[in-house]
């Protein structure tokens, strides 16, 4: 069964003070005695060392640039492989419909890491659309991870905070043969209740758990700007 509750994202960019695995490691391991119930996190490196110290499902997944520059989840079975090996035992995927020259075909993509790999799969999407594609394809789980992410419809600056929960409630509303996750600028305890008395089965909170940097600009944003 898909992990229900609350899912904490253990990840930074390079340029981060924490882009490094053992740092990111004993993070997810405070988030999981805090009482997370998985762990989403991206590369063989860092779900090598999270995988010493927890053992909770880890979300796992590979990030690539194609040759556009856009970051993309876990394009090919390669990566989700690799992530496997490293101790992954769910692999999430971009399953929108934006283009990307190095993506496999999807379908083939959640079969082989089905059949092969045995792992249950999650697919990130950005619209209710993509979600329904998803499940007729056999996915596990749906994730709203890429919604505001996707060129052409990116969130506004003023939605930096603000989860698309009008998104959630479409998804929910459809009944899908799969778990719904909600991902993306929850950073709010009233969004997380609404998300989950939406219909989620469980939400994924990166940022506002695991990156002080981001963490600090939250907060510095209620700063008076003479006090700044």
């Amino acid at each position: 069964m898909f992990p229900r509750g609350l899912i904490v994202s253990s990840q930074a960019l390079e340029g981060n003070p924490f882009r490094n695995s053992e740092y990111l490691a004993v993070m997810a391991e405070a988030a999981v005695l805090g009482g997370a119930v998985a762990i989403r996190a991206n590369g063989v490196e860092d779900i090598t060392e999270m995988r010493k110290r927890i053992s909770v499902p880890i979300i796992g997944i590979d990030k690539k640039k194609d040759s556009s520059g856009r970051t993309v989840i876990t394009p090919d079975f390669a990566g989700a492989k690799r992530v496997a090996e490293a101790g992954a035992t769910i692999i999430a995927m971009d399953v929108t419909d934006y283009p990307s020259d190095i993506a496999e075909d999807r379908k083939t993509l959640i079969d082989r890491i089905h059949n092969e790999l045995g792992l249950m799969v999650m697919a990130d999407i950005s619209t209710a659309d993509e979600a329904k594609k998803a499940a007729d394809m056999g996915v596990d789980a749906v994730s709203t991870t890429l919604a505001g992410y996707v060129p052409g419809a990116l969130h506004s600056a003023d939605e930096l905070y603000e989860p698309n929960l009008e998104l959630v409630k479409t998804i929910a509303d459809m009944h899908l043969p799969c778990a719904l996750v909600v991902e993306g600028r929850i950073w709010e305890r009233a969004d997380l209740k609404r998300a989950f008395d939406l219909g989620a089965d469980a939400v994924v909170i990166g940022k506002a758990i695991t990156n002080p940097m981001a963490i600090t600009k939250y907060f510095l944003s209620g700063v008076p700007a003479d006090k700044r």
